[in-house]
């Protein structure tokens, strides 16, 4: 099957700045509850999907499968008409929608689906990927400690490991030379992919987000709505 590429439609970008929100830390936390919903819905899911989302055994720790069964399938990676009009190499989170584009060439650009950061959390502007790491260590801000105390064991940081809740990459977001606090990140959790369920980062499953920090540029614009 070959993901369909869809038509451009209108899309705003917001001017709101990230400095304001960035007390709020990212709240995704290793001891975050998953996701149950009352009623579980189960997607169809063409070979090709599977196994772009399949496991990946040459990592530090090694992946497991998706089960893309349990994502809708508007949020499955693929490439579409770039309705952004960024210039190529910008990243551009589609709050609203649940959507990520990585805007390309030829008025194309890759789309894949988000978690974003619940309600009192969420945020907008302009930024820029400052840098990107493979299997980071996740350190708490000190304000998600005093939320959380059970944290307090992290406060210098949690080792990479499947559970560390940056995940397999995490793309550092920075206004200027001030860090947002605010990460793009991995996620094993299919259930909040096109959820609101942390407090401001953008998570994407490991398979999508071992993609984009492989397409990604340091630098590049970061364009939040």
């Amino acid at each position: 099957m070959t993901l369909p590429i869809l038509g451009r439609r209108q899309f705003l970008v917001g001017g709101a700045s990230l400095s304001a929100l960035a007390l709020a830390g990212c709240a995704t936390t290793a001891t975050q509850p998953r996701m149950v919903p009352v009623a579980e819905t189960r997607h169809p899911v063409p070979p090709e999907v599977q196994m772009m989302y399949g496991p990946i055994y040459d990592e530090p720790f090694p992946l497991r499968a998706a089960d893309m069964s349990l994502v809708d399938p508007i949020y499955w990676r693929q490439q579409v008409i770039d309705p952004t009009g960024e210039k190529p190499g910008t990243v551009v989170v589609d709050t609203p929608n649940r959507f990520l584009y990585h805007v390309g060439q030829d008025g194309l650009a890759t789309r894949y689906g988000v978690g974003i950061g619940r309600a009192g959390y969420a945020w907008s502007g302009r930024a820029h990927i400052a840098y990107k790491r493979e299997w980071p260590r996740w350190t708490p801000p000190s304000e998600m400690i005093e939320r959380q105390p059970e944290l307090e064991q992290y406060r210098r940081g949690m080792e990479p490991s499947i559970d560390n809740p940056l995940g397999a990459r995490t793309l550092y977001i920075h206004q200027g030379n001030v860090d947002t606090i605010y990460r793009i990140h991995g996620n094993p959790d299919e259930r909040s992919i096109g959820q609101a369920v942390s407090s401001g980062c953008v998570r994407l499953l490991q398979q999508d987000i071992i993609h984009l920090h492989d397409a990604v540029r340091v630098g590049s614009t970061l364009v939040v709505i």
